[in-house]
């Protein structure tokens, strides 16, 4: 079978990438604007969230077709720790400290072990 960005094992990663990076500003992107009410946060946070929920759902979806839901979940997490990363350097201005290496190679190091065997 050729390799096609269509294709079920490829589709449903870039639209967790897609959902994740929605998810993100979602969860986090208000902590950058500490002064705005939190009910603004939470209407902001729903409406991005919404978006998100459009990638995840068929991502999943389609994804089911090749990968268990273990497979996805981890999928997903491995993503949103990536994701995650990259905000909070850039968006928030934080920085990853070694420890937080650490930690995100012994979870991806757990992950592994989901799709061995």
């Amino acid at each position: 079978m050729p390799f096609s960005l269509s294709s079920a094992a490829v589709l449903p990663i870039l639209l967790l990438v897609a959902s994740n990076i929605f998810m993100t500003f979602a969860w986090y992107g208000h902590l950058k604007y500490t002064s705005s009410p939190l009910y603004i946060a939470i209407v902001a946070s729903w409406g991005i969230a919404f978006f998100e929920y459009c990638l995840a759902v068929p991502a999943n979806r389609i994804g089911h077709e090749v990968y268990s839901a273990a497979q996805l979940k981890t999928i997903q997490e491995v993503i949103t720790l990536i994701v995650f990363a990259g905000f909070s350097v850039f968006w928030l201005k934080e920085s990853l400290t070694w420890n937080h290496a650490v930690g995100f190679c012994l979870i991806a190091a757990g992950a592994a072990f989901v799709f061995k065997g």
